[in-house]
């Protein structure tokens, strides 16, 4: 092609290209309408062609894009329909892979761990349909903050075997002013088939008994549904948990601070007499149903910790390795081994601070003493009657002492 030529195409291209512009900046009238009707028509077939070339799966990933204050039990989940999921991730802000599960049919993901509070997670998920086109989503949310949840902490444990006198007692580590909706949350039923009703004590804790002490070899549970439910204004609990634990034999112990002897019965029938030393005349032992909530084969008793002081200031006593020792109240009260007293105060003479002392020897290593036959034969949840000691009933919310309350009275304190 010569020079000339190739002149006068471009300079044909520069007036077609500058005829495009003109029409497309200015043109107007029906040269304007007819080119608007291609574009739409062009449009058209643009979306027609990219939509026969989309995934029909939809995914749907919860909690939503940007949400705060999730759950960390059961919101995180991606689901997808019209399709099957191929791949989903879950992490940390930094990283951090959280393990889930795919179901069987690919149609739904969640983690298998519980989250952690306060932490952002990002998700993101593809998936396939029927055509094998590919779909994505993703999204990002936080869980909610430690000061915007509760958590209850409860007693007994998960599994253990205890005694016929323990209840369920359940401690709330922030305030409850919606206790009806709490107490809703919480179930706690029997094989025996005893009704059961809780009992607030005060706006951080609730008790729940039978009428009756648990029938023996019974099996308890407790479940906790709280996963959402507010405690108080703004503030949701983030707990989802079912718990067993086994009734054992029925063993009822009867203190008498007037003939100083202790009687450990089992379905009734005597199995052990023991004498004892009881609350001296000044420092009265509790009257009332206690139950054991703990056991130490050895522990320190300081008198200062609960107001027994000298002209100093440092306790009355402050035996460092008190042996075979049974927690009967919050405030102090034990079942507990004496080495120090004279074997001839057991039976004989009340002598102690307000515990009940039992002949023992130093060290908790000789399972001949009565303290040590009623401590290796007691377990958590027993119950210890003391009576006649001249003192006032111990009061129910001190300890798991909520049997010194009638029936009548706990179930008012129910919420529901």
């Amino acid at each position: 092609m010569t020079d000339s030529r190739r002149r006068r195409g471009l300079m044909t291209a520069s007036a077609l290209l500058g005829g495009v512009l003109m029409l497309t900046a200015c043109s107007s009238g029906d040269s304007s309408a007819s080119d608007d009707g291609n574009n739409s028509s062009s449009q058209a077939k643009a979306d027609e062609a990219a939509a026969k070339k989309s995934s029909e799966a939809q995914i749907k990933i919860t909690p939503a894009d940007g949400s705060n204050n999730a759950s960390i039990n059961n919101s995180a989940a991606v689901t997808v329909s019209k399709g099957t999921l191929t791949e989903v991730t879950m992490t940390t802000a930094d990283g951090t892979a959280v393990e889930g599960t795919l179901s069987a049919d690919k149609t739904s993901w969640k983690p298998s761990v519980q989250l952690e509070r306060s932490t952002t997670y990002k998700v993101a998920a593809s998936a396939k349909d029927s055509k094998g086109l590919e779909a994505h989503e993703n999204a990002s949310f936080t869980t909610v903050s430690p000061d915007n949840s509760f958590i209850a902490n409860f007693t007994p444990e998960d599994g253990s075997t205890v005694g016929v006198g323990m209840p369920v007692s359940i401690n709330f580590n922030k305030e409850i002013t919606n206790k009806a909706d709490v107490q809703k949350g919480i179930t706690v039923t029997s094989s025996s088939g005893q009704e059961v009703v809780c009992h607030w004590f005060s706006t951080v804790r609730m008790d729940c008994r039978p009428n009756d002490y648990w029938q023996e070899n019974s099996t308890v549970t407790l479940k906790l549904a709280l996963d959402g439910v507010e405690g108080s204004d703004g503030v949701v609990g983030v707990q989802q948990k079912t718990v067993t634990f086994k009734i054992g034999r029925n063993q009822v112990t009867t203190v008498d601070a007037q003939t100083k002897q202790m009687k450990v019965t089992q379905d009734g029938k005597v199995i052990k007499t023991i004498p004892i030393s009881a609350g001296s005349p000044d420092n009265k032992t509790y009257e009332g149903q206690m139950v054991i909530s703990e056991k130490f084969k050895e522990t320190r008793m300081n008198g200062a910790t609960v107001g027994f002081t000298d002209s100093d200031g440092k306790g009355e006593y402050d035996i460092k390795d008190v042996p075979h020792a049974m927690r009967l109240t919050t405030s102090g009260t034990f079942v507990h081994g004496n080495y120090w007293g004279a074997k001839s105060i057991f039976g004989a003479v009340n002598t102690s601070h307000g515990c009940v002392g039992l002949s023992d020897t130093k060290g908790a290593n000789d399972s001949s003493t009565p303290g040590a036959w009623f401590y290796n034969n007691s377990i958590i949840g027993d119950v210890v009657v003391v009576q006649n000691t001249g003192d006032k009933t111990v009061s129910p919310d001190n300890g798991l002492n909520g049997w010194n309350m009638d029936w009548a009275q706990w179930k008012a304190g129910s919420a529901i």
